[in-house]
């Protein structure tokens, strides 16, 4: 089965419960993100390549192969590092990843960012509220983050116990939507 096969599928078999609030229904006007205007009928790819802040999450898409799925109908989440997080990780780790021979381990940590609906910051911060202060969010790359909200700031946990902040919410995208975020979630090895 190919990427965007198994992205497809996985998108229709994962829902959150109750309170999803789609990125169509959302009327605000997008944030700018990197420096560039995010225009809501554009879809995750278009309005990701235009964001300077966004460079090494799109040559890893690109080099992940993922270009056409996170182009396609959706909806999505993606839950999008910026370029410092990446730089965050260990020296070398994003070169390692980018090299063909570990397109897999790439696949799988991207997938891992995007949640098979599009899922508003309102809408989550309902079902963190609602769980008790966490709330599991699975992805389509088979982790599951565990969400929560700490001040004014919704928080993601990812199965090491590393943490990313949603920094920019409810980046409204024509398949799904963006929340930019500080650090990048790496699945359990």
């Amino acid at each position: 089965m190919t990427i965007a096969k198994t992205l497809l599928s996985a998108s229709t078999a994962i829902a959150f419960s109750a309170g999803i609030a789609l990125a169509g229904s959302h009327s605000a006007e997008n944030p700018m993100v990197g420096g560039a205007e995010m225009f809501a009928d554009k879809n995750i790819v278009e309005n990701a390549v235009n964001s300077a802040d966004h460079t090494t999450l799109v040559a890893a898409v690109t080099a992940a192969g993922l270009v056409e799925t996170l182009q396609g109908e959706g909806p999505f989440t993606v839950f999008a590092p910026t370029n410092d997080a990446f730089a965050a990780l260990p020296a070398g780790t994003v070169e390692t990843l980018l090299k063909p021979e570990n397109k897999e381990m790439l696949t799988k940590i991207l997938t891992c960012h995007v949640v098979g609906n599009a899922v508003m910051a309102d809408a989550l911060q309902g079902m963190i509220m609602d769980d008790g202060g966490k709330h599991p969010v699975p992805t389509v790359g088979g982790c599951t983050w565990q969400a929560s909200y700490e001040g004014d700031m919704i928080k993601l946990e990812d199965e090491n116990g590393g943490v990313a902040t949603v920094t920019i919410a409810d980046v409204v995208q024509s398949n799904g939507v963006i929340h930019v975020i500080d650090a990048v979630l790496l699945p359990k090895m």
